[in-house]
């Protein structure tokens, strides 16, 4: 019901939203694989990623300068990749329409991530080490006890030394208004379009994961080669944040005219993608004006920690973020630098 299902996410190590990302998705990858080794869960895939951009009146894609940043965020950590020029991409991902004012770059390492899997392996492993998880226990209020935390539900109450506060789009919720004041929750929808065979034409290398941030207007389309065979179809998508919605008031129901306007949107830039709608879900991103998360002490509660509003583009992340906050409740600073998501710096 939140932001963590669709069957995959785009993964990727050089971080076009900032600089300071980079380090959270490079460890995040190693813990995926340590997850992987430990359980044989199938998590993350990489098939590459190309981005494809061009310098004029293109869509923006999480922000400003999003192609710019994520070259200069592989060349400052020593990411593997290569900028390549329209020619370049036809030749290689003739998939996709490029012109040739447009640039690309590809990255080997990127890939996705299985969401749902990622998530039901890692709160196994967390029960297997001792966690207990209380399954569909509405949280009503967080308050301080003490130097302590209470947390209040429909069922009880619990006390606790810590508690870090994770519950994406119903944060405000458990928040005050200078935090809530800064966050938006928005209704995004994803969609399954079949595809002309062969359908290997649509699986790497030629068709990796991609960005597309498009020359003509404000969009960005984004999508995933077709993982589901012949009839599973290729995951496409773009992101709108005109329309505010809530976590329990959002449209569930995809119509046929949102798909219809999907594929008007993708099909002048993929080859052999066609009109039918095969499957189609929401989902919904917790944004914040500056498209960084939100990772800070609770203004209300001092021993409780607030990590959400990931903005489109946490799951990728979240391994490392989580590892970094036990670091920050076991050991009072984590290995990682999280000062960047601060709430001061609005």
């Amino acid at each position: 019901m939140g932001s963590s299902h669709g069957d995959t996410r785009i993964t990727r190590l050089a971080i076009g939203e900032g600089a300071h990302y980079t380090p959270l998705a490079i460890r995040s990858h190693e813990i995926w694989r340590a997850i992987e080794s430990l359980t044989g869960e199938d998590l993350l895939v990489q098939t590459g990623m190309l981005v494809i951009s061009s310098d004029g009146g293109r869509g923006k894609m999480h922000g400003a300068r999003f192609f710019e940043n994520t070259v200069e965020a592989a060349r400052r950590f020593g990411i593997a990749h290569e900028e390549l020029d329209a020619a370049a991409m036809r030749r290689r991902f003739p998939g996709f329409r490029v012109r040739d004012a447009e640039a690309g770059y590809f990255e080997r390492d990127a890939g996705y991530l299985r969401p749902e899997a990622c998530v039901a392996t890692q709160l196994r492993l967390a029960e297997e080490h001792g966690a207990t998880l209380r399954r569909n226990e509405r949280v009503v209020a967080i308050e301080a006890r003490g130097p302590g935390v209470r947390l209040r539900t429909e069922r009880g109450q619990y006390d606790a030394e810590r508690a870090i506060v994770a519950t994406g789009a119903w944060i405000d919720e458990l928040v005050p208004e200078t935090i809530s004041r800064h966050l938006t929750v928005t209704r995004q929808v994803l969609y399954w379009f079949d595809v002309d065979p062969p359908v290997s034409r649509f699986s790497p290398p030629e068709f990796p994961v991609w960005i597309w941030e498009l020359a003509e207007g404000r969009d960005a389309i984004y999508g995933f080669p077709a993982i589901d065979g012949p009839h599973g179809g290729v995951k496409v998508a773009t992101e709108q944040y005109a329309h505010a919605t809530s976590p329990d008031g959002v449209a569930r129901h995809v119509a046929p005219d949102e798909a219809a306007r999907m594929h008007a949107l993708v099909a002048p830039h993929l080859s052999g993608v066609g009109a039918k709608c095969l499957k189609s879900m929401a989902c919904l991103y917790t944004s914040t004006p500056d498209f960084n998360f939100i990772v800070d002490d609770h203004p209300d509660v001092p021993a409780a920690i607030v990590a959400s509003a990931c903005s489109g583009h946490g799951f990728k992340h979240s391994a490392a973020l989580g590892e970094a906050l036990a670091q920050q409740i076991l050991d009072g600073t984590s290995r990682l630098d999280l000062s960047a998501f601060r709430v001061n710096r609005f």
